[in-house]
């Protein structure tokens, strides 16, 4: 018989030291393997030792080392990543990347990007950490140097504009906590202190907020479950990770107003009987994460988070999670997946969030505008955030419009706006030498619309009348850009973003992908837009989340409104 050694070899201080600074527990594996690849040292190797040292099986933590795009095994410096998502790629990104390569050298690591939520200075790129754009060719050797491009001015409103959130843009210091008190800052949770959290539930029911991410559901009512649930744990969770592309908003509210995010939070936990919040936030904000950390910091030292807030009984802390590249992770059930140390992959629902969400305790996900807005409402009252709007929706919504107009930009306004008041009255019109075409509405998973629907109210209900609100992006697009060209590029999105944990996403984003390029590229045959058809059905009836779902919904809107430009491209 054959003698036989097992060969211990042991785990690296350096590895035991980084485990043990974020904790030592599996919800701290992203940060660690973010910390890894800053500092160039994530590969096979670390990861297996990593996994050692959490008692975890290596295999798990390959999987999620190998699932966020801003995570990388092999070796790399100096990253650049160029975004080329849909308003990037309309603004000609791909001359971009390529210019970066030619330049670059072997000084930097030139990658793609889905979408760097710059979409307002559009074509852009992180270098590193540090955002930069508008990124031109001829401006390459510029950003090369150290150049970053211009940053959009929202301090002032544009006309017809009823600011709530934005209300402060321009009036204080957004790392100083003395500036947002001085502000108005905690004014709300203070109201909220002196009365009883089933009051809080009931204004904030009664003021009728629906969830600024998408899917416009009540807060008031989401919180009431979550109230509601058995469990002595229960948790807040801000969804920052806006990572669909037209969509910008949430890191401008950071970087115009922290503190009205971290008040709206621990409002959402005395309400909910919950002492921890977390703040889950897209990876290629880390800027905007440690602006963040630097506002909780402060808010603790003034009592206003943390323990016996304002000597109350009320206790509640906020952590930061930052993310490393994952559309999927948007997703209620994918991000509490995330935060828990896992791969970003969507959770079977029932049971949902509230009654069974982070570390199995009830838990309460909004979007960030959504809590943004709840101070406001806790410190002014309903009667006053109905009185902002005279359309039926109350309060305000952030909008995004971007494409082929005058004034480009975010602004805040009531529900109701139709697609002509937002070109023409926010938007400045059709920029010079433009006419409209069509405009994608409510994000990269919103509708395509083409002149007759310019003039319908839009809100979360409008989606029935053929037009959505989704987030609030809008990208107008004028007679030299063609449906088929922009829903291309949105179904590269889908399917580079998928997660890849059911087959109709998986294969289902990729195969209309490759037919719209076909069409483009001149091969269009008969029977491809029967098959963009059949393709989308099965997205939508057949998908594990709402992900793969939504594919259908540019996909239908785009073959219903231009069904003649689609058969256009198909040859006998």
């Amino acid at each position: 018989m054959t003698n036989r050694r097992i060969i211990y070899k042991p785990i690296p201080d350096a590895i035991r030291e980084l485990v043990h600074k974020h904790g030592g527990d599996r919800s701290d594996v992203l940060e660690i393997l973010r910390d890894l690849d800053r500092q160039q040292k994530l590969n096979p190797e670390s990861v297996t030792d990593t996994a050692r040292a959490l008692g975890l099986p290596a295999a798990e933590l390959f999987g999620v080392a190998t699932f966020y795009s801003m995570l990388s095994l092999a070796p790399r410096k100096n990253v650049i990543r160029v975004c080329d998502g849909p308003v990037c790629s309309e603004t000609k990104a791909a001359a971009l990347r390529q210019a970066l390569e030619a330049q670059a050298g072997g000084a930097w690591s030139i990658e793609r990007s889905s979408c760097l939520g710059l979409c307002d200075r559009a074509p852009a790129v992180l270098v590193g950490e540090q955002p930069a754009g508008p990124v031109q060719v001829e401006t390459v050797p510029q950003l090369l140097q150290g150049w970053r491009g211009d940053l959009p001015d929202y301090s002032q409103a544009r006309q017809g504009e009823v600011r709530v959130m934005l209300a402060n843009a321009g009036k204080l210091e957004p790392d100083s906590i003395d500036s947002a008190l001085a502000n108005g800052a905690y004014a709300g949770l203070s109201k909220a202190l002196a009365s009883t959290p089933e009051a809080v539930l009931g204004l904030v029911e009664a003021s009728g907020l629906q969830g600024r991410g998408g899917a416009g559901f009540s807060v008031g009512r989401k919180w009431r479950f979550v109230a509601q649930a058995k469990g002595d744990q229960k948790y807040i969770l801000c969804n920052a990770d806006e990572s669909e592309p037209l969509i910008f908003k949430d890191r401008l509210l950071i970087d115009i107003d922290p503190h009205q995010v971290l008040e709206g939070m621990a409002i959402g936990g005395y309400a909910c009987g919950a002492s921890e919040g977390y703040i889950y936030i897209r990876g290629e904000y880390a800027a905007q994460a440690r602006r963040l950390e630097r506002a909780i910091a402060q808010a603790e030292q003034k009592g206003w988070l943390g323990s016996n807030i304002q000597g109350t009984p009320f206790t509640f802390n906020i952590h930061v999670h930052l993310g490393a590249g994952a559309y999927i992770c948007g997703e209620e059930t994918a991000l509490i997946e995330s935060l828990e140390g896992k791969r970003g992959e969507p959770r079977l629902r029932p049971p949902f969030p509230p009654s069974r969400g982070l570390h199995g305790c009830p838990t309460a996900v909004n979007n960030l505008e959504s809590f943004a807005v709840v101070r406001h409402i806790l410190n002014k009252g309903t009667d006053w955030w109905k009185a902002l709007s005279s359309y039926a929706v109350p309060g305000t919504k952030l909008y995004m419009v971007l494409g082929k107009v005058r004034r480009p930009g975010l602004f805040e306004a009531p529900f109701g706006l139709t697609l002509r008041q937002i070109i023409e009255e926010f938007g400045g019109g059709m920029a010079d030498g433009s006419s409209f075409h069509f405009a994608l509405t409510g994000g990269a998973a919103g509708t395509l619309v083409d002149q007759s629907l310019l003039d319908v109210p839009i809100d979360y209900g409008s989606s029935a009348r053929g037009i959505s609100i989704g987030a609030g992006g809008f990208l107008v697009c004028d007679q030299t850009v063609a449906p088929v060209s922009l829903l291309r590029e949105l179904m590269h999105f889908f399917a580079v973003e998928s997660c890849g944990k059911c087959t109709p996403c998986r294969v289902g984003t990729w195969r209309a992908r490759e037919i719209l390029g076909h069409m483009l590229a001149g091969d269009g045959r008969p029977g491809d837009v029967a098959e963009l058809r059949a393709l989308s059905d099965n997205l939508l009836l057949a998908s594990f989340c709402g992900l793969g779902q939504s594919v259908s919904v540019p996909l239908n809107s785009a073959l219903a409104h231009f069904a003649d430009e689609f058969q256009s491209y198909e040859h006998g």
